[in-house]
């Protein structure tokens, strides 16, 4: 093993448990799923190199789906696995290790946003992500309606804006501040072309007017940003070891607060946390007065933040070697109780409008999905 190797696994956190009191689920066909994304994600050749193509392997793109949309039919459920796969490939191959310029990125992400927003002609120059993402929204017209089809272009847009400031970031010394690092992180993490497919693959279509409300907007960025957080702190270390990757909240809290990565952690935890219970109360009330598509959706939120850490709980992608001569005791993955219950805004401008949405003098949210 290499010297910087060896300072990567002692800069190692220690894994800490999760505080997400949604029961779990799955869809049946996860097995399925898998097989068949992983087959189509090969006959693509997204990437050239033969070990990154065996680590996408083992992503378990099927389970992911399966336990965040444990719903719905099997052909768009399947879809859904392949874009977990070209957004991966993305990711790893394209934007954190190959750390392109916001440039180079920019061309990327235009060609790639073309090939989704008119996909009925190949466009020249277009790289095997966005030939792939063309060829997945022509087939999202077989089960999407025209608003369903808006909203996920839409959604694309918001992703592919955040991986340019994401390499930007990259390219740049030192951290961004948090408050930054916290917008640019939910919208380059994918989460909303992944939420914007929730009710194409379960079958119903919520009302524009519904998804505009204030309450259930901040519900769906508080999806995106508990995701963002949760593979901050379960994927670290891989992303340490791996790529010397700190773009990561603890390393920007270390950055923003000018404390140790112990700290740290102990603050992203407590963030984490308030936002969960935030989320929980917030879905309450929205619960108790919506209408039936509208309380789906924002189930199904629910459903995905868990099934997002079911999945990442038994993935092989994250798996790490222990630093050297420490012994690494078992540490269960979940906790019933969130480090920080505080019902006052974090202080943060870009988020803390979701703390607004909550009811004066209403009582906190049931514990339960």
């Amino acid at each position: 093993m290499s010297i910087a190797s060896d300072h990567r696994l002692i800069q190692q956190l220690p894994h800490v448990p999760f505080y997400c009191p949604v029961p779990p689920a799955a869809h049946p066909a996860s097995g399925v799923l898998n097989e068949m994304t992983v087959d189509w994600m090969l006959r693509q050749q997204l990437d050239d190199e033969e070990a990154q193509r065996q680590r996408l392997a083992l992503c378990d793109f099927g389970g992911l789906t399966a336990a965040t949309m444990p719903y719905g039919r099997l052909a768009p459920l399947a879809l859904m696995a392949k874009f977990h796969a070209v957004l991966f490939s993305l990711d790893d191959g394209v934007c954190d290790e190959a750390r392109p310029t916001a440039g180079r990125l920019a061309r990327e992400t235009s060609r790639i946003m073309r090939a989704v927003e008119a996909p009925g002609v190949p466009a020249s120059g277009a790289s095997r992500h966005a030939d792939a993402l063309r060829d997945l929204r022509l087939e999202l017209e077989t089960y999407a309606t025209p608003r369903q089809l808006r909203r996920w272009v839409d959604a694309m847009r918001v992703y592919t804006s955040g991986l340019v400031w994401e390499a930007d970031c990259r390219r740049t010394p030192g951290q961004p501040s948090l408050d930054d690092y916290v917008t640019l992180w939910m919208r380059a993490i994918g989460m909303a072309p992944s939420t914007a497919m929730m009710e194409i693959v379960a079958g119903y279509s919520v009302p524009d007017e519904d998804m505009e409300d204030p309450r259930v907007r901040a519900l769906t960025e508080i999806t995106w940003t508990l995701v963002s957080w949760d593979n901050d702190l379960y994927s670290r270390n891989k992303e340490l070891l791996r790529a010397d990757d700190d773009l990561n909240l603890i390393d920007v809290l270390c950055h923003e607060l000018g404390c140790g990565p112990e700290e740290a952690l102990e603050q992203a935890i407590a963030m984490r946390d308030r936002v969960m219970v935030l989320f929980l109360r917030l879905r309450e009330q929205v619960l108790c007065s919506g209408g039936a598509e509208l309380r789906r959706y924002v189930h199904d939120l629910g459903q995905f933040v868990r099934g997002h850490l079911d999945w990442a709980s038994r993935c092989p992608r994250y798996i790490v070697p222990s630093p050297p001569g420490v012994e690494v005791k078992p540490v269960s993955w979940w906790k019933h109780r969130p480090a920080d219950d505080s019902r006052e805004p974090l202080p943060l401008p870009t988020i803390a409008w979701w703390w607004d949405q909550l009811e004066q003098g209403g009582t906190a949210a049931r514990h339960a999905a």
